[in-house]
């Protein structure tokens, strides 16, 4: 394959990401698809409708890409969140911090991206805090925490971790009947629990649910197949084009923010070329402010006060060093991952939500004091 090829199959992947990602942000933007505002619902009304369009998304990404990987068309081993080495620390540390900063900053990184297109000032701060964050943590100050305290402490398995590889004895070590039966078992569990109470059968809630697991799944053909390179003639072994990882990629938007906020301040440097994570970024935020503009949904947002914005600014810096250190974010463990069934992706997961629910009772304790 040449350079022109390898040119030419980047700015597919590029492309591709760019408009499952538009569809995306518009989705979210319609459906209110969000974590935290799931979460929000269960503590304060107890409604759980917003959880379960999480868990159908779940469900319908872990069921398609166990199927992907029963057939060899993608290999799960071959994503960061499956790597034999098992971060428990860093998982729990930091899925908690980005948990606790997605309730002070209103939001994840792709709710973040979706109120920017929607007009939300307070987010494109967030969108800041999150990328500076996060790149501190990849390669600056927050780094030198992160390897020595937290990365440090881990268990290294002999395999990768995801459970059709841990668990392929019981298939007789055939590793894609393994995805095919996990994935279509824990998928149909989460499936079901979403869609078994007929309040959640909406036309927005079904919508939210079904087409983010859908464009999970297509985002893992799209860099895993399509992108996929045997011998990258540069370096002579197998690679994913436009990727920052070097690995696999789906959605997820924690580093993905940095390395957008990166590309736009060296625009000039030729070798600074956008990535998958990079035109995903693009991608929601587009797909959201197309949606808010047709829908007349868009409105200008600013902040209300000093504890307003110093509330954001913190949630913005815990979710930019939480999201590297548990290696994703409620969209990129919490889906990527989880349909990768990675057990780290389950663990990083339960963090994040128990650092919400913590967060909540903060803020609730903080509105008792005041009154």
């Amino acid at each position: 394959m040449t350079d022109v090829d390898l040119n030419a199959l980047s700015h597919t992947v590029v492309w591709l990401t760019f408009g499952l990602a538009f569809v995306f942000g518009a989705v979210l933007q319609r459906t209110h698809f969000c974590t935290m505002g799931a979460l929000s619902d269960i503590v304060n009304i107890g409604d759980w409708n917003r959880m379960r369009m999480w868990w159908l998304a779940i469900g319908v990404a872990t069921i398609g890409t166990g199927v992907l990987a029963s057939q060899g068309i993608v290999d799960p081993a071959k994503a960061i969140y499956t790597t034999p080495r098992f971060t428990w620390l860093s998982y729990l540390v930091g899925g908690g911090c980005f948990g606790f900063g997605m309730v002070l900053a209103s939001g994840c990184g792709s709710k973040t991206l979706v109120r920017i297109g929607g007009g939300n000032l307070k987010s494109l701060l967030v969108f800041v805090m999150i990328g500076v964050s996060a790149y501190m943590t990849l390669k600056g100050l927050f780094a030198v925490l992160r390897v020595a305290a937290l990365d440090s402490v881990q268990t290294t398995f002999a395999t990768s971790q995801d459970l059709p590889t841990l668990l392929g004895g019981l298939f007789g070590g055939d590793v894609h009947r393994a995805q095919l039966v996990l994935g279509l078992i824990v998928g149909g569990a989460f499936v079901i629990a979403a869609v078994a109470r007929r309040e959640f059968w909406t036309f927005d809630n079904l919508l939210g649910g079904l087409v983010v697991g859908a464009i999970i799944v297509a985002l893992w053909y799209v860099s895993g197949k399509i992108g996929y390179v045997a011998e990258n003639p540069n370096t002579l072994e197998e690679s994913f084009v436009a990727t920052n990882s070097g690995k696999m990629e789906a959605l997820s938007f924690v580093s993905p923010l940095a390395y957008s906020l990166y590309w736009l301040m060296m625009w000039s440097d030729a070798s600074n070329v956008i990535t998958l994570g990079i035109s995903s970024v693009l991608g929601v935020i587009a797909g959201s402010f197309v949606y808010a503009l047709v829908s007349r949904n868009f409105r200008w947002e600013g902040f209300h006060g000093t504890e307003d914005t110093a509330n954001h600014m913190v949630g913005g810096t815990l979710m930019g060093f939480g999201g590297v250190t548990a290696l994703g974010c409620t969209v990129g463990q919490g889906l990527s991952g989880v349909s990768t069934l990675a057990v780290g992706s389950f663990v990083a997961i339960a963090a994040i939500l128990v650092g919400g629910v913590c967060a909540f009772k903060y803020q609730m304790w903080r509105i008792e004091r005041s009154v």
